[in-house]
């Protein structure tokens, strides 16, 4: 299941015997792992872990038949970065169901696939599987907003985070971590806190570099700026998509309505001046541009992950330069 389907069931208080939280967002994994182990374990030094290499089947096995000397609940917690063997895998999971007590949590990460892995774990087995992708900057906020309100940290207002994770190019993890170095200051939290005490991925804002290139303005220097500092160009590919499905959205959403309101499109409130320059730039493409660009953004992406015989940031400067003067 999906991260939607998986929230609903956390809020019926619905548990299971077993876990597996895997997909391209790590820090979704990392963060339900937590969420969950703690729904069954609060003292979270009590909670029992093996990562990655200190992984084996036998002390896995053992820990979850066993009941624990410190409380009533026995969890353990498995993060690991390659599938376990199918027999383990289902004996693991028996374990779990054997012993009254002990809930079994898997966390994956890296880039190994874990499908097959995860179908052991279904309603047959008491088991749920859960597949995360990385989160919409509407989702972000709301797991932002949640670590801030942990924290006791006051915030302005919800541009201040949206400022925090565009600062961090969406990077939640970033973001995430920022908030508990905030917290420290004992002080409401505006954007210009932010700016004085957390730093991005650099003095190129990937929004207005985004802005400037459907506007046909020169980019390359902050398109050279953004590779020196180590972006990924798919990256940077991905982030122009979501923008302009982003665009797309502010356009439907007017053509509908008659207005704009970037609340009810996004989830949260941009400021004004930001809000209607999107609004401004949504409405000068037609359906047909937005279907053109998609495709064209979505050919690039493929050949920078699939072609063994360009030079990625060559390619994608010379896709951008096109980009803009196609659109």
């Amino acid at each position: 299941m999906y991260k939607a389907e998986f929230d609903n069931l956390l809020k019926q208080n619905k548990t299971f015997k077993s876990y597996i939280f895997f997909g391209e967002s790590s820090f979704l994994v990392d963060y339900y792992t937590k969420i969950v182990s703690k729904s069954f374990t609060p003292q979270v030094e009590e909670i029992q872990k093996l990562y990655f290499e200190e992984y084996n089947f036998k002390k896995a096995k053992d820990i979850l038949l066993q009941s624990s000397l410190f409380c009533d609940s026995n969890t353990l917690v498995l993060k690991i970065e390659k599938p376990i063997p199918k027999k383990e895998c289902l004996e693991l999971i028996e374990a779990a169901n054997t012993n009254s007590s002990s809930t079994l949590i898997v966390a994956c990460f890296g880039d190994a696939d874990f499908r097959d892995m995860a179908k052991n774990f279904d309603t047959k087995t008491n088991g749920v599987n859960i597949r995360f992708f990385n989160p919409f900057a509407a989702e972000a906020i709301k797991i932002l907003q949640t670590r801030a309100s942990e924290l006791n940290l006051l915030v302005e207002n919800p541009t201040v985070l949206h400022h925090l994770l565009n600062m961090h190019r969406n990077n939640i993890e970033l973001a995430y971590n920022d908030l508990e170095k905030l917290s420290i200051l004992d002080t409401s939290i505006s954007t210009k806190i932010v700016d004085n005490h957390c730093f991005g991925f650099g003095n190129v804002n990937l929004d207005d570099f985004i802005v400037n290139l459907l506007q046909q303005k020169d980019i390359s220097n902050d398109l050279t700026y953004l590779l020196d500092e180590g972006i990924n160009e798919v990256f940077i590919i991905n982030q122009i998509t979501s923008f302009v499905w982003q665009l797309f959205m502010f356009n439907s959403f007017i053509k509908i309505n008659g207005y704009i309101n970037s609340s009810e499109i996004l989830g949260y409130k941009l400021p004004k001046n930001i809000e209607d320059e999107r609004a401004k730039l949504a409405i000068k493409f037609q359906n047909e541009n937005y279907l053109n660009m998609f495709s064209y953004l979505f050919d690039v992406e493929l050949k920078l992950k699939s072609s063994t015989n360009i030079c990625n940031n060559s390619f994608l400067q010379t896709s951008l330069r096109n980009f803009s003067n196609f659109f």
